[in-house]
């Protein structure tokens, strides 16, 4: 698991290292190429405040992430708990909850969960939609995104889909589940126009709207 904390402070250099960490799952040093170990994950922050001594991630590598999740202020409660847990005598325990090779057995497994045609169309559908150049996509989308989602947001709504149903003991998904993953899918693949960006708009609402 690496986790990169604000990864867009990190020089274009290093983010191409990651990014062919993200999609080849090598590392090439001094002209050797090593593959990596699987499971391999990636994590990572970016600071939506300071932006100063930052680069912009390119929109291949955003691509890459399979979700991007806000995480908003704690509250109280949340808060409480962060703070006792951190300023405490004892530090907290980790105990490791599963093998690599368990977590592999359960990746496919995921896999195996059924996506019936109907649901498989509406997920394509839903991508199409991003797009203000197609059939499918609202006039005035225009206005608000420039660049669609790419094939990669069908794949990753479908996969994001067949894990959550299989969490929750399902052995298929249907589009409400399609629903209540477009949000973290979409939300860093569709590039929102200058105007969109500058009166403040949200990308969240767009995408419900789709």
């Amino acid at each position: 698991v690496v986790l990169a904390d604000e990864l867009n402070r990190a020089t274009p250099r290093t983010q191409s290292a990651m990014l062919e960490a993200m999609q080849e799952g090598t590392v090439t040093s001094s002209g050797v190429t090593r593959p990596l170990p699987q499971p391999f994950h990636v994590l990572a922050t970016q600071n939506p405040i300071e932006q100063e001594g930052t680069w912009p991630l390119p929109e291949a590598q955003l691509d890459r992430f399979l979700t991007m999740i806000r995480i908003p202020t704690p509250d109280a409660k949340a808060l409480a708990a962060i703070t006792r847990g951190t300023t405490g005598n004892m530090p907290p325990k980790v105990e490791p909850v599963m093998t690599p090779e368990h977590m592999l057995a359960l990746q496919q497994a995921v896999r195996q969960v059924v996506v019936a045609t109907p649901v498989r169309d509406w997920a394509a559908r839903l991508v199409l939609a991003t797009h203000p150049g197609s059939d499918l996509a609202p006039k005035d989308l225009v206005k608000v995104i420039e660049c669609g989602a790419s094939p990669r947001a069908g794949q990753a709504l479908l996969a994001m889909a067949k894990a959550l149903a299989f969490l929750e003991g399902r052995s298929h998904i249907g589009m409400v589940d399609l629903r209540r993953v477009a949000r973290p899918v979409l939300r860093h693949r569709l590039l929102p126009t200058f105007e969109f960006l500058a009166g403040g708009g949200d990308i969240d609402p767009v995408i419900d709207d789709l």
